[in-house]
């Protein structure tokens, strides 16, 4: 191997080393999946939270998700010591880690209360968690809201169908099995939520639902 070649790979190691090293200190929260400890920006490993600005609906009314994902992780963790195990770099040079406060993961703990998906374009390590906040209809899970990435792009909720008015009470959720619709009072009414950004809607009727393409439960 020539000089320059163990030169640049020296390099390389040099510039790898810090973004998978620990980083411990206090922690300031900048939004909902980044943080700064030591004056160093870390975006949270495996997770993707609402933006600053995005809105979400619940019970037919908007709500500012992104700012109550951002003020969840204040309250939580906000100048207090955390540790970081970093994974990686982004492309805006920000280490990309796994952060804990005293035991607990806070990335996890951030998708487990609904606060973040799992962003699983990049990780699987919260899927279960995310399974569990749906489940249990916690933050942005209680009502409808866009992708974060999704969000990003462009799309809004106001640009997807509105739900109809009150009294519409009929889900039509989107499965690997297609459209299926659930009354109120059947097996999986309660834990389907529905999300308008992924063409979900509600129903008034069940010929209503029919007619549009979707279907009862098997």
């Amino acid at each position: 191997m020539t000089r320059r070649a163990i030169f640049g790979l020296l390099t390389a190691i040099l510039w790898i080393a810090p973004a998978l090293s620990d980083i411990s200190g206090i922690a300031h929260v900048i939004d909902a999946d980044t943080i700064e400890v030591l004056g160093q920006r870390i975006r949270l490993h495996g997770i993707d939270a609402p933006e600053a600005k995005q809105t979400c609906r619940r019970n037919g009314v908007e709500w500012r998700c992104g700012r109550d994902a951002t003020r969840a992780l204040y309250d939580k963790i906000a100048n207090k010591p955390v540790r970081c195990e970093g994974q990686d770099r982004d492309r805006y040079g920000r280490v990309v880690a796994k952060c804990f406060f005293a035991d607990t993961d806070i990335n996890e703990w951030l998708v487990q209360r609904g606060w973040a998906v799992a962003y699983v374009r990049y990780s699987r390590d919260y899927v279960g968690a995310e399974a569990f906040a749906k489940s249990e209809r916690r933050g942005i899970w209680a009502g409808a809201f866009v992708g974060p990435r999704e969000w990003r792009r462009g799309i809004r909720l106001s640009s997807a169908k509105q739900p109809p008015a009150e009294g519409c009470l009929i889900k039509g959720n989107i499965t690997k099995s297609g459209k299926i619709y659930h009354v109120p009072g059947s097996r999986w009414y309660d834990a389907t939520v529905i999300d308008v950004g992924r063409g979900e809607r509600m129903f008034c009727s069940a010929g209503e639902a029919v007619a549009a393409g979707w279907r009862a439960p098997n």
